[in-house]
């Protein structure tokens, strides 16, 4: 909907709070990128947003972002409230974080991202899944899913506790290959290039 000037003034002075890492010049760009975005989606949501098919062919364009799965767990983290509708404050605050957020931040995004079922952490399952679409396989590649599977492992012994400290869990199906947040960022902490072990979700620097 139409806002009067002090109201956008309102907006962007709030949204550059909230946001932290853009300045007033940038939100202002960034709500009317929103805008724009707005007009192209469906008037379901009568202006307040738009909807995961617009973020992702935003992102898809804008970040060269193709995974499927990936980008349906970005948008996920992006809105917030959960209602399918990404709003101008959502929009915001989450490029905030993608584009220009601290490392502390970007473990959080990341690790929210790959927990793909949203239960506090990320489980074999999961892993195996993300890393099935995020890796290019070949036709002729011999039972990819192996390779995959080794992966996990590896990705598992590398990050998970209950792999360093209660290596008897590993034989009880019911709790091993779970990776916590408090794991994740350990071990990203310990080595960054672990932070998107599961498939890119940030745009690249440029």
């Amino acid at each position: 909907a139409a806002m009067s000037r002090k109201g956008v003034k309102l907006l962007v002075d709030s949204l550059t709070r909230s946001a932290k890492h853009f300045n007033k010049s940038e939100v202002e760009c960034l709500i009317n990128l929103f805008n724009t975005l707005v007009a192209k989606a469906s008037s379901h949501f009568a202006g307040a947003g738009f909807d995961r098919t617009v973020f992702r062919d935003t992102l898809h364009s804008a970040f060269g972002m193709t995974d499927d799965v990936v980008l349906d767990r970005v948008f996920s983290t992006f809105d917030r409230d959960n209602n399918g509708c990404i709003t101008v404050e959502e929009w915001v605050e989450g490029l905030a974080v993608l584009l220009r957020g601290t490392l502390e931040e970007k473990i959080k995004y990341c690790f929210d991202v790959y927990d793909l079922n949203g239960d506090g952490y990320i489980s074999r399952e999961e892993m195996f899944q993300m890393l099935k679409n995020s890796l290019l396989i070949q036709p002729a590649d011999e039972e990819p899913d192996e390779g995959i599977k080794d992966l996990v492992e590896i990705a598992l012994k590398k990050m998970a506790s209950t792999y360093l400290f209660v290596p008897f869990l590993l034989q009880d199906y019911d709790h091993d290959g779970k990776l916590s947040f408090t794991d994740f960022e350990k071990a990203v902490r310990d080595e960054n290039l672990l932070l998107e072990a599961f498939g890119p979700c940030l745009p690249d620097i440029k």
